[in-house]
């Protein structure tokens, strides 16, 4: 490595730093004593079944909790409002987010990256269809962006409880090269359709290639044309699931088994350790059985 290319990556790796800084994400001034003062984590929690919140609900019922409280209007692009207060208010609204662990390597194979991404969904199954934002644009490109745009492969693991904290240290900002996997502790595992490495560890996972990506630009009126984001979409052409986790005929991941860890807003996750289950409804069932009824069956109108 010549010595401009390593005055680069240290001036990459400070940049990193500053734009984790001036989100401040923590809203603790001393993180470790408020984590003390917490009960401990409960391995007693295991997944189980509740039923629904409301199972006398009625059609036309509406709410079962109802409030009063007013809302406030926000404009995202107000007068003295700054796009960080647009993620905070953001992040802490759309929740829970699942988090798409990925896992790149660079086209020449000389580099990997493991990077946690909570902007991750899925929106298709035929063919699956993924979804992965990047703040920043491909100017200012994040090290998992790099990787993806230049070999046109990840793998997308899902993150559950076993393994939250190394998850957590692969987003630690550390210059282009050097190694997350190292700094994790975690497993990497041979894939069959991409060169990069999944996470042994990882109980569903998702070998993926790039189909497009679409960058943005700013609305702030402070920063007009600012590069803010990119929006990867990825095309999934290999499922790993673990052998305990799955049924008989491949369809269905047992969520006692996955354990999934959801990222809610600031620096707060969530465990899914309950659910519950609701039918679908079909009209003509439902009629049959007295549950609706025509009275409810109306025009739309305006403003309904």
């Amino acid at each position: 490595m010549s010595a401009g290319e390593a005055d680069g990556q240290v001036q990459e790796s400070q940049l990193k730093h500053d734009a984790e800084s001036s989100v401040k994400r923590n809203p603790h001034g001393d993180f470790g004593k408020v984590q003390a003062s917490r009960p401990d984590w409960d391995n007693g929690r295991s997944w189980h079944f509740t039923k629904t919140r409301n199972t006398e609900w009625t059609y036309g019922s509406g709410a079962t909790v109802k409030s009063d409280a007013p809302h406030v209007s926000i404009d995202p692009y107000g007068e003295g409002r700054l796009p960080v207060q647009n993620y905070k208010l953001l992040i802490s609204g759309i929740i829970p987010r699942p988090i798409g662990f990925l896992s790149t390597r660079a086209k020449d194979g000389t580099s990997t990256n493991l990077s946690p991404f909570s902007y991750t969904q899925m929106f298709n199954h035929d063919p699956p269809i993924f979804c992965v934002g990047f703040s920043g644009g491909f100017d200012n490109e994040k090290d998992t962006l790099r990787n993806l745009r230049e070999s046109g492969e990840c793998v997308i693991n899902m993150i559950s409880e076993d393994f939250v904290e190394a998850a957590n240290a692969s987003a630690i900002d550390l210059p282009y090269g050097v190694s997350e996997w190292a700094v994790s502790g975690l497993t990497p595992a041979e894939c069959e359709v991409v060169k990069c490495s999944r996470v042994k560890e990882s109980v569903f996972a998702v070998e993926g290639k790039l189909v497009s990506t679409q960058e943005f630009e700013s609305k702030n009126p402070n920063t007009p044309g600012k590069k803010t984001a990119v929006l990867a979409i990825i095309e999934g052409v290999r499922f790993w699931v673990r052998e305990d986790a799955v049924n008989e005929d491949r369809t269905l991941i047992d969520p006692a088994v996955l354990r999934p860890v959801a990222r809610l807003g600031g620096i707060t996750y969530s465990r899914v350790v309950d659910g519950f289950e609701i039918t679908r409804p079909v009209l003509e069932d439902e009629k049959k059985a007295g549950k609706i009824g025509d009275d409810l069956l109306k025009q739309k109108a305006d403003g309904q």
